[in-house]
């Protein structure tokens, strides 16, 4: 792409906050039915609106309008199918959550998904949920799925310890199940958390839908650790929720203006946002991008840009898409504290530092890292390795380099189905315009 790209575009609704809005209108639905808008239809998200069904909860999904309608049978127990096998793909979303989801119904359930899920960790939410006197068990004994959960619900005091330093999800999992539990919960977290803004996502999102969370942090022997109380409560929930879009998504667009030295808006986001991926914007103007936020959304514009030193421990889900901005700096960029992403769809540490290899930069890899060198580029064919964002990131290389080839496209299916089909649009608009 010779030209600047200069446009507008508003990604789809977002991932995080759908599978967490299912989860809720699901629980929430038992006094009225729950609609939600701006609903992202994608390999993830049908994964739990299936497994929702499975589960006996009504669901009426409208991919046309973005809308899904949940409702629960009046009179059925709050998981009104006692029995279920749950195939979550390679969910962490989708599996994380319906694992604590399920342990309040009355009976059996499995939880499964394809390879790559079965070596993605989940031990410490199975032995959070031991403590709330569920049986919580990996089938293969790693602490990875398949998982099996025999549960008759949660106590009517429940405590237990939750550990953050491999994913915020299971925190998250936790927080979603426990206002509809029925009991007094308090989750203690004993130290680090990875990723925070999704717990915090997570957190105003309850509070939308009527649920009463307390936070303290703790002091004197304990100092560093967080405590979560939850109520006994019956939330009332919400008749309807809008989905925002997905700033993550929105990141490769404001990649592209960084790239190509044009400006790209992105509508529907702004410092109101729930997802804290909108920070990376911030990343960019260290770069030397400018940025305006506006009331209709973000713009970022580009130009020569510069290395930087970063911790993206709180926005870790854009390290791959810094990356791609990265092979265009001024100055090497190294990117630390994001050893827990090794646990995701793929390594994508030695993932990010094997395929930029092949494109002619020098990385070095560390193990909470990656310090990328810019160089002369040539193209190549690059393996995704089945991972949606690794494939979106590597493609806003092939904007300034010739002969980038990403294998496996389609694997953008789980998140962004019309990710390349949107590309195309934005990068004709700046030929034509």
């Amino acid at each position: 792409m010779k030209r600047p790209v200069i446009g507008t575009i508003r990604p789809p609704g977002s991932k995080s906050i759908t599978n967490r809005a299912l989860v809720l209108g699901a629980l929430a639905s038992h006094t009225r039915p729950v609609d939600l808008a701006g609903v992202l239809f994608s390999e993830d998200t049908e994964l739990m609106i299936e497994a929702l069904r499975q589960l006996g909860f009504e669901v009426q999904a409208e991919p046309s309008t973005g809308r899904v309608y949940l409702q629960r049978t009046p009179g059925t127990r709050l998981i009104p199918a006692s029995r279920a096998e749950l195939f979550c793909g390679n969910s962490g979303t989708t599996l994380r959550f319906l694992t604590a989801l399920v342990s309040l119904g009355q009976g059996s359930y499995r939880l499964d998904g394809v390879p790559r899920m079965r070596e993605r960790p989940i031990e410490d939410l199975l032995a959070a949920l031991r403590q709330l006197g569920v049986e919580a068990v990996s089938e293969t004994g790693t602490g990875c799925p398949p998982v099996r959960i025999t549960t008759s619900g949660w106590p009517r005091k429940a405590q237990a310890l939750i550990r953050g330093e491999v994913s915020s999800q299971f925190l998250s999992a936790l927080l979603l199940a426990a206002p509809w539990s029925g009991s007094e919960v308090t989750l203690q977290l004993p130290g680090a958390l990875v990723s925070q803004p999704y717990v915090d996502m997570t957190l105003a999102m309850l509070e939308r839908f009527g649920a009463r969370v307390v936070v303290r942090e703790d002091s004197g022997a304990f100092a560093g650790s967080r405590t979560f109380w939850i109520p006994a409560q019956q939330p009332c929930g919400c008749k309807q929720y809008v989905i925002e879009p997905d700033a993550t998504a929105a990141t490769y667009w404001w990649a592209v203006a960084a790239i190509t030295g044009g400006s790209v808006s992105v509508s529907g986001l702004g410092q109101e946002s729930l997802q804290g991926d909108v920070r990376f914007v911030e990343v960019l103007q260290r770069m030397g991008c400018r940025v305006d936020w506006t009331a209709q959304g973000i713009t970022v514009s580009g130009g020569p840009v510069r290395g930087v030193d970063v911790d993206m421990n709180a926005i870790s889900d854009t390290v791959m898409t810094l990356a791609a901005v990265a092979c265009f700096a001024e100055g090497p960029t190294r990117i630390f504290n994001v050893a827990h992403i090794r646990h995701k769809e793929t390594d994508r540490l030695a993932a990010l530092a094997c395929e930029l290899r092949r494109l002619g930069i020098t990385v070095r890899e560390s193990p909470d890292g990656l310090e990328i060198h810019p160089g002369p580029m040539h193209g190549a064919l690059v393996e995704t390795y089945n991972d949606h964002r690794l494939a979106m990131s590597l493609a806003l290389i092939g904007l300034r380099v010739p002969n980038v080839i990403i294998q496996n496209p389609a694997c953008v299916a789980k998140t962004y189905p019309e990710f390349f089909a949107d590309l195309e649009r934005l990068c004709v608009s700046a030929r034509s315009g």
